[in-house]
């Protein structure tokens, strides 16, 4: 299964605040001028950049930036290695740490470590290597993955409700106004940079976010990029039907909001009561199985290749469900996997309900979430301050009806629909999905003990984690390392020597809560150095996947990759990333392996959320000793800075 997305270091609707003002320069002012002052910290003046960047006259604003960023560093390996060896001890007894600190001194004494980093830099340094890790990473981490996409690959957001649109029509053609004005920004490379701390971030995936789709092919699968120009349409699925309907008018003008309520009517009219064959659900196989489904069904029918590639060039699918999800749970499935047949996993899909309630579905094989949680974010905070010309309050007079998306079917094709069917159903079947949404404390309160939010909820996990199990959870966080070229993503590994210590001092009723606030302060301390490490490219994990990756044919693998202690703290029990926005209301992806847990949380000012995804691993137990383990760590800090005040008061005492 997949890593997850990311880890945003700062706010992330500072960008789509910016976005805001800066693209919509001239229209009403914007309702929160916190929001707009933060934005501004966030994206500083071009004057104000780090050295080293240089902004390029002949290129896009998107993209200027693109050529003067920094390459990927590959780190020395005895930074590497001490990183790896202080990250495996806390998994480790005594007798086992000896010996995997015998292995690793050992590699990187040898004359094959000092190889293969020889061999690693030497491939950073080619100049037409923009990125050393960028094509492995994606071969092997998304093409090259067999699986379905489902579940493994596939993230979500729930978008918060909008209770002037009630209806599906309304939501899906006020969201669909409001993408079409981020698709100029991006297709026309008007979109401002994004920045963290001033120095922009690699902005070359927003190449996927429109008119893309992933192709199943064997070994490893294939994207493409039509050209929006030519294929200026949206997708809406149905009943299992597709339907495709125009973005434009004959004249070249866009269709209102109120143009594409009324096709959005005119399609659920269209698709009745009935549910047809779900093509769709062949889009949730294997990937090798859908690379034959596919050709099957190609061969089935000359007018199926065509009917495929509809799909495949819109500028995104819009999933409208005859379902009226209501609690956190239900709508977090429903984004996350649907029924598996009204939907098609290959592309970014808007998912709307018959409720008036939405969310997104991202194809993550091309990009990772924070330019879909941007796209996601301005649409939303857009309409939220009425900046989205929704145009005429009437639909134009002789619209033309959507075109239905039809498919010609045989026995063969059929039977790989039932297939389909069968599998989705068999892994969907076997996970559970529970939300905690904590409302002790939050963002706000965290800040009052000048802690980082992100380390309290990581180390929160920690401590459940060690309730459920007696022993510290091997976790992979997300760190984005966009401010490289092409970059994507680093391994946070969260679980440290400082952290088992502040769990255990948690669960010892001998210990006192001034010892636990000191362990807890350096266990927090020691979470924000290797996150600021993750995002700086200075991980172990992506360093370690290369050196591996440098093995020529028939040489033999080093005995650091043999070792116990590599595949115990590669085998990511908690897969963890943080998305915390005020206009998301929910947002998941699944586990990593087998018998751990997807851990999607968000940091509100005044609410924890966690989503926990697993193959029935006892959701319910976790959730339990989450919210147990955010209670009694505000607890302890309240009541070991209470001690310290009071003790500051009367020394003597």
């Amino acid at each position: 299964m997949m890593p997850p997305i990311y880890s945003l270091p700062n706010p992330a609707w500072t960008t789509v605040m910016y976005s805001l003002r800066h693209n919509l320069a001239g229209r009403s002012r914007l309702p929160s001028v916190s929001l707009m002052s933060k934005a501004r910290k966030t994206h500083s003046k071009a004057s104000d950049l780090p050295a080293g960047y240089k902004a390029d006259p002949s290129a896009v604003p998107m993209l200027r930036y693109q050529a003067s960023l920094p390459r990927l560093p590959v780190p020395t390996l005895s930074s590497t290695l001490s990183k790896y060896l202080e990250s495996v001890q806390p998994h480790l007894t005594p007798a086992q740490f000896s010996r995997t600190q015998e292995i690793v001194r050992a590699f990187g004494a040898s004359t094959d470590g000092a190889e293969l980093q020889k061999r690693l830099q030497a491939r950073a340094a080619d100049p037409e290597t923009k990125n050393w890790l960028a094509e492995w990473w994606n071969d092997d981490a998304y093409m090259g993955y067999r699986d379905s996409v489902v579940v493994n690959v596939s993230y979500y957001y729930v978008h918060v409700d909008d209770k002037a649109r009630r209806t599906s029509g309304k939501r899906a053609a006020a969201l669909l106004k409001g993408i079409l004005q981020f698709r100029e920004m991006v297709e026309s490379g008007q979109l401002e940079p994004e920045k963290v701390r001033g120095a922009p971030l690699c902005m070359a995936s927003y190449k996927w976010l429109f008119h893309a789709n992933r192709y199943p092919v064997i070994p490893s699968d294939t994207a493409r990029k039509f050209d929006p120009t030519t294929h200026n349409h949206v997708v809406f699925v149905r009943k299992n039907k597709f339907y495709e309907v125009p973005l434009v008018h004959a004249d070249g003008t866009e269709l209102s909001a109120a143009d594409l309520e009324a096709q959005i009517e005119e399609v659920i009219r269209l698709a009745g009561t009935e549910d047809a064959t779900p093509i769709g659900a062949l889009t949730s196989e294997n990937r090798d199985i859908w690379t034959k489904a596919r050709e099957h069904l190609v061969n089935a029918s000359p007018q199926n290749e065509a009917s495929l590639e509809r799909i495949e060039s819109a500028m995104i699918v819009v999933a409208l469900d005859d379902t009226k999800p209501v609690t956190r749970e239900q709508i977090g499935w429903d984004c996350w996997v649907g029924n598996g047949r009204n939907r098609w996993y290959d592309k970014h899909q808007l998912i709307v309900f018959d409720n008036g309630r939405s969310g997104f579905l991202g194809e993550h094989s091309c990009m990772d979430g924070t330019p879909t949680l941007r796209m996601n974010e301005f649409v939303l905070a857009a309409l939220t301050a009425n900046k989205i010309d929704l145009g005429s309050t009437a639909p134009s007079p002789n619209l033309p009806a959507p075109t239905e998306i039809t498919f010609q079917t045989n026995d063969t094709v059929l039977a790989d629909v039932r297939d389909a069917e069968k599998h989705f159903d068999e892994l969907v079947g076997a996970h559970d999905m529970d939300v905690l949404h904590y409302e002790g404390y939050g963002k706000s309160q965290i800040k009052q003990y000048k802690a980082s939010p992100d380390a309290w909820a990581q180390l929160v996990k920690q401590l459940a984690f060690h309730k459920l199990n007696g022993r510290p959870g091997v976790t992979y966080e997300s760190s984005q390392t966009r401010k490289y070229q092409l970059g994507r993503t680093e391994v946070t590994r969260s679980a440290s020597n400082e952290s088992k210590a502040w769990v255990e001092a948690m669960e010892d009723p001998n210990a006192s809560d001034e010892q636990r606030a000191i362990l807890f302060r350096r266990a927090v301390q020691r979470h924000s150095q290797y996150t600021a490490w993750a995002a700086d490219g200075q991980g172990v994990d992506r360093h370690l996947y290369g050196l591996k990756k440098m093995l020529g044919e028939g040489e033999s693998v080093p005995e650091i990759y043999k070792d116990e202690a590599y595949s115990r703290t590669n085998h990511w029990e908690l897969s963890t990333s943080q998305l915390s926005s005020p206009f998301v209301d929910g947002w998941g992806y699944g586990e990593v392996v087998p018998d751990g847990y997807g851990l999607a949380y968000a940091i509100g000012d005044n609410y924890l959320r966690w989503t926990i995804t697993s193959r029935n691993q006892n959701n319910a137990a976790l959730k339990h000793y989450l919210a147990e383990a955010a209670t009694e760590t505000r607890a302890m800090m309240d009541r070991a800075l209470a001690a310290a005040k009071a003790k500051e008061a009367h020394p003597k005492l």
